[in-house]
């Protein structure tokens, strides 16, 4: 990957009190050895890991019940040295996190489920979502086939922390990563999905699963940006209820946002939330390593840019959610701040805040 010069940052990991069930409950005493934490610059971290013993990254955040959960990725260290196609984010199985309050005590849940678990999957299970409707919580998780190919799969709980039960077929027109879904006020949900290079989006862009389709040389420089996909869920929230379609990211003339355009086209991560009547699709840059949104009129687009959320931070993409909890917005993300490793990363927290006019204040992942 065209990887940025990283910053250097050494900072001893925690060991986390055991409490009942396996959880695990990390308290902000835990955390304070961080608090002072700095760049070589001289500039201090805005948010530190909500863990510090153990690596988790992709942080979706859901409330549900009043009670915050964030269902992330979690890192492992396989021996694997960086590619583009990702092969050293080897994660292999998925835990929740929960919080009564942001900055309070962070349980990390027993093991949600693992890929051996997961009938159609063989590696891989990156970045997942969650949802829940009617008494049943569902799990999202991409991960590569028997043949390597990345499908999204749904797993099923009666609890938001698992154990998860996956079906035994990746959802039926699924491929790529990163799954997000968004329901809306009238109840409808959406899943956005995709991510290119190592997520093989790029390999789709005729339909089928082209194996020679490309990874980074994808020739888009001129034309418009290969785009992330939505298909509104079926009731029982299980498949899609229709063919996916593209969502349309365009610039402040109303055309796509091109290909070349690497400070503002879509790489990964897609995110949906809503506010004031209006719909915000954000998403990761990749190699420029912007988190960005952009706003529209609907859940399916088109999405008009309108700016950055996050500058660069440690390491490599900006996988992130937003969620509203308890009157205030939030941003979830991760860095490599405590491994200064790519491929093991540490999920954080901070507050998101909207100016007047719906746009959103640009954050600095660090502050003098």
């Amino acid at each position: 990957m065209r990887l940025r010069l990283q910053l250097c940052l050494a900072t001893a990991a925690i060991a986390a009190t055991a409490t009942l069930a396996g959880a695990q409950t990390h308290t902000a005493a835990q955390h304070a050895t961080h608090a002072e934490a700095r760049s070589p610059e001289g500039r201090r971290y805005v948010a530190q890991p909500l863990v510090t013993d153990k690596f988790f990254a992709d942080p979706s955040a859901h409330v549900f019940n009043g009670k915050l959960y964030v269902y992330p990725s979690h890192d492992v260290d396989a021996g694997i040295p960086d590619d583009d196609l990702g092969n050293q984010y080897a994660m292999h199985d998925y835990h929740v996190l929960s919080m009564d309050r942001v900055g309070g005590p962070v349980t990390v849940h027993p093991v949600a489920i693992d890929v051996k678990d997961i009938p159609w999957a063989s590696k891989q299970t990156w970045a997942p979502d969650a949802a829940y409707k009617n008494g049943t919580y569902y799990l999202y998780m991409p991960a590569r086939d028997k043949q390597g190919v990345f499908r999204i799969g749904v797993a099923t709980s009666k609890s938001p922390t698992g154990p998860f039960k996956a079906e035994k077929e990746p959802i039926r027109g699924s491929y790529s990563i990163d799954p997000a879904v968004f329901t809306d006020t009238d109840g409808a949900s959406y899943m956005y999905f995709g991510g290119i290079w190592g997520g093989q989006l790029q390999r789709w862009t005729n339909g089928r699963y082209d194996p020679n389709g490309g990874d980074t040389d994808l020739k888009q420089d001129d034309k418009p940006a290969i785009a992330p996909k939505i298909a509104r869920m079926s009731a029982d929230m299980k498949q899609f209820a229709e063919a996916t379609r593209d969502v349309i990211i365009t610039d402040e003339a109303g055309k796509p946002v091109l290909g070349g355009d690497h400070d503002r086209r879509f790489f990964e991560a897609a995110w949906t939330f809503k506010r004031g009547g209006k719909y915000y699709f954000t998403y990761s840059t990749g190699d420029t390593h912007f988190l960005n949104y952009a706003i529209g009129d609907s859940p399916y687009g088109p999405f008009r840019y309108t700016g950055h959320i996050l500058k660069p931070v440690q390491g490599w993409t900006s996988h992130h959610s937003i969620v509203e909890f308890q009157g205030r917005w939030w941003l979830f993300y991760h860095d490599t701040q405590l491994s200064d490793k790519n491929h093991l990363r540490s999920a954080k927290v901070t507050e998101l805040t909207f100016n007047t006019d719906g746009t959103i204040q640009l954050i600095d992942p660090f502050k003098d």
